[in-house]
């Protein structure tokens, strides 16, 4: 884990970075559900999955799988101390994560541009949500403002 963030300008378009891994637990999604109010029975009632869902386990909310992946990235201090907004994403569910799956992902930094304030830039990631199985799960396109490096000294 890195102790201090990328800068903008360390920002490299087309470098890739990867999470560790995190299994989906029956309590991570049960805290989730009822933290968030996601009172479907999809969500808390296990005999509805089984006789009237197409997932073959207790399915996790694309929210929380999104809400899981970036805790991952953050984990993994690539902006610690230099991300300074969320600026907004575009977020693709692909397939279902079920507990017991653990998730990772795949960082690639697609774009990046200045601003009109010399103390930032907006830079725009892919991230690929993966699953034990290499499968993809979630896509999105995350834009955020990063502290450039004159701004870090």
């Amino acid at each position: 884990m890195r102790t201090h963030g990328l800068t903008y300008e360390e920002h490299a378009p087309g470098a890739t970075y990867e999470t560790r891994g995190r299994t989906v637990t029956e309590a991570d999604v049960c805290a989730f559900v009822n933290l968030c109010g996601f009172n479907e029975p999809l969500f808390y009632d296990m005999e509805f999955v089984q006789t009237s869902s197409v997932f073959k386990g207790r399915p996790a909310p694309g929210a929380f799988t999104f809400c899981l992946s970036e805790g991952l990235v953050m984990q993994t201090g690539l902006i610690h101390g230099t991300g300074m907004s969320y600026l907004g994403s575009e977020i693709k569910i692909v397939a279902p994560v079920l507990v017991g799956d653990t998730l990772r992902v795949r960082v690639v930094i697609t774009e990046k541009r200045e601003t009109k304030k010399p103390d930032r830039g907006i830079v725009t990631y892919r991230h690929e949500v993966v699953n034990q199985r290499g499968e993809l799960v979630l896509e999105a396109v995350i834009k955020r403002m990063i502290r450039r490096a004159a701004a870090t000294s």
